[in-house]
């Protein structure tokens, strides 16, 4: 189970590098289209992170679950599942930005960008407090 643990923190940890970059990332690649009236390297950087990270996300996800059910699923892996999937549901949006982006269409303000950007970061403390307090 020790690797499981292991495997798990590893991938929630690249999931998480993604989630907080990758909204970020898309206000730079925005002003970098806008001045070339391309995409450019940074874009490609930006698809490449978030496509890599989707695989990391699905371990993470799949060693969690099994984790839960190792210990039977105590009260507080079932708030902490559903933050992980409105977490989720985060960075499938942020797949629908990104891939938008990839064919120069670039709806959101930087604003709307930076919140979005800064919503992920909530949860990921919502559900760390879960994981290293489990209050219920």
């Amino acid at each position: 189970m020790t690797w499981v643990k292991i495997i798990h923190i590893l991938c929630v940890m690249g999931w998480m590098t993604s989630i907080f970059a990758v909204p970020r990332a898309l206000i730079y690649w925005k002003r970098d289209f806008e001045q070339r009236g391309e995409n450019g390297h940074l874009g490609d950087l930006t698809y490449r992170l978030y496509r890599f990270s989707a695989g990391l996300a699905v371990i993470a996800v799949l060693t969690g679950l099994w984790l839960a059910w190792q210990f039977a699923f105590p009260v507080w892996t079932h708030i902490k599942i559903t933050a992980v999937a409105l977490l989720a549901a985060h960075y499938v949006w942020t797949g629908v930005l990104v891939s938008r982006a990839k064919r120069g269409v670039f709806e959101q303000s930087d604003m709307y960008l930076r919140i979005f950007n800064e919503l992920s970061v909530l949860g990921a403390i919502g559900i760390l407090w879960l994981v290293v307090a489990q209050p219920f």
